[in-house]
């Protein structure tokens, strides 16, 4: 198990001290990498995470966006949910606004502005 959590760690650059490290003495951004590194060993097609950084600090973050990125170049299927548009647009394709629990639309990341994301979020229209 300790080889292939090294492996595993390695692969998706979570940088920990010794993987029999203990978790609880381990930075929040390191968890958070270990949290990924144990959904993709697990799923073979599709990993979801919600507010993956939303308690992390900005070099945290930083590093979990970078593994989601990893991931992402491997064409692993990734869901992120997250009200924080700037990573939103840093690391999606495709952007789905859900309000009150309905779809209102899906964009494609590298055409859709902020401002119409906003507009979709809130139900206001410019």
């Amino acid at each position: 198990m300790i080889a292939e959590t090294e492996k595993l760690m390695g692969e998706l650059d979570v940088r920990i001290p010794s993987a029999t490290a203990t978790v609880s003495d381990l930075s929040g951004g390191q968890r958070q990498g270990i949290a990924i590194a144990r959904a993709t060993h697990w799923a073979s097609k599709l990993v979801l995470m919600d507010e993956p950084t939303a308690a992390l600090g900005i070099a945290e973050t930083e590093s979990v966006e970078r593994i989601i990125l990893s991931l992402k170049a491997r064409d692993l299927a990734i869901v992120i949910v997250s009200h924080n548009l700037d990573q939103v647009f840093r690391l999606a394709d495709r952007i789905c606004v859900l309000r009150r629990g309905r779809q209102i639309g899906v964009r494609d990341s590298r055409t859709v502005t902020r401002n119409e994301i906003v507009s979709m979020i809130t139900g206001l229209t410019n």
